[in-house]
């Protein structure tokens, strides 16, 4: 926890919030990155092949550090130049495919800066304008708005499928309550359609889903330990 200033004695989800701000400050002006700057998670980036991975980083394979999730991520760059701060996983995904809407949603959440408001998060927002850097990839375009929904009050799963629907519009044995949330939510954000395979986590709860075109595979186990 904080130790001392206004944010004293803040932990977890409260603490992310008041870090949050800071860090995007701190990215803006000194053109810095920080993979996350948690206090529930931790996240490894390296431009590496897999074999690579373990030496690099030997405080994976240390006995003394444990977790009850892991989320790993390897795959090559295939539609930005490679660099550090773009390698997988991100803040809370990590992704394959594309986000072939990018643009338009970057537009939008341009757009709706003007009309953002949080209780939650302390402070003038405008200050962490913009929201998304239009010249990270799309993952990373993902990740951030993702991170504001989710700071901003909503849990991970709920964020997520905010932007990531069901096919809801003809699904006519959808649940009725399954087909409000989608449908409310699209008065509130358009989808990220894909292709796209999205893994997510925030520290506590670990989850999968693909867009609603399904043009990505998805395969998952269901263990008895």
């Amino acid at each position: 926890p904080a130790q001392d200033g206004p944010h004293a004695g803040k932990t977890g989800l409260e603490l992310d919030r008041a870090v949050f701000c800071m860090r995007e400050r701190a990215e803006q002006d000194v053109n810095v990155y920080f993979p996350s700057l948690s206090s529930r998670t931790m996240v490894y980036k390296g431009m590496l092949t897999t074999p690579q991975l373990e030496p690099f980083f030997p405080d994976l394979s240390d006995r003394r550090f444990s977790s009850a999730i892991a989320l790993v991520h390897s795959r090559f760059s295939t539609n930005t130049f490679p660099a550090w701060e773009l390698a997988h996983p991100y803040r809370f995904i990590a992704h394959n495919g594309e986000i072939n809407t990018v643009k338009g949603n970057r537009n939008w959440m341009r757009a709706r800066e003007a009309l953002l408001k949080s209780d939650l998060l302390p402070g003038d927002l405008s200050r962490i304008y913009p929201v998304i850097d239009i010249e990270a990839s799309d993952t990373a375009s993902f990740d951030e708005c993702l991170e504001l929904l989710h700071l901003g009050g909503r849990s991970l799963p709920h964020a997520v499928l905010m932007m990531i629907p069901e096919a809801w519009e003809n699904h006519t044995e959808m649940d009725p309550q399954r087909r409000a949330f989608y449908e409310f939510h699209s008065t509130l954000m358009e989808a990220w359609d894909g292709p796209a395979s999205v893994t997510f986590t925030d520290g506590t709860v670990v989850g999968a889903v693909l867009d609603r075109n399904g043009l990505r595979p998805g395969r998952y186990w269901v263990t008895d330990d």
